[in-house]
Parts: structure tokens; sequence; C-alpha cells
């Protein structure tokens, strides 16, 4: 897989990832904690692949190969650093609502 379908996944896994985090927080405000856990467990599963791609590209590049800085890139490391502070919201809201 070439650095650009890499960066492609990553951004397309982070967007799923961040639209489940939300979910997970809508089945808690309506006190469906089961499914707000199953939801936050799929998401977090999610980010992990999101995270493992962007190791490979860091591999690369710890390697000797030139990962180019571009717009693509740029958008996928925000998409996926917005998606990992998605989930510590996720988590905190979550276990607000468990505790009202």
């Amino acid at each position: 897989m070439d650095i650009q379908e890499n960066l492609i996944e990553i951004i397309s896994l982070s967007g799923e990832v961040k639209k489940n985090f939300l979910e997970a927080i809508q089945y808690a405000k309506t006190n469906d904690f089961k499914e707000a856990e199953k939801i936050f467990k799929i998401a977090d599963n999610k980010l992990i692949k999101a995270h493992l791609k962007q190791t490979e590209l860091i591999k690369k590049e710890a390697g000797g190969e030139k990962v180019e800085s571009s717009l693509l890139l740029t958008h996928a490391q925000d998409h996926l650093m917005t998606a990992i502070l998605l989930k510590d919201m996720a988590r905190e809201f979550i276990d607000l609502y468990q505790k009202i």
C-alpha cells in the first residue's frame, strides 16, 4: 500500500471513528449504556487500525523513505488527532451520563 492509500485509509477510518464516538455519546444520553459501550469499543478498534496506518508511515520515514508533507498528510493527521481527542471526550461524557 502506498503512502497516499494509507492517508486515505486514515481519513476514512477517522471519520467513521468520530461518527461512532458521537453515536456512543447519544446512546449514553438516553441511558442505553450497554449500546454506548458496544459502539465505543467498535470505534476504539477502528481508531487502533487508523493509528497503525499512521505508524506504518512513521516507520517508512524512519527507515529512510521520504514522506513528503502535503495537504493530504495534514488532513489525515488532523482527522486522526480529532478522533483521538473525541475518544477521550466520549469516555468522559459516557461516564458522566452514568453518574447522572
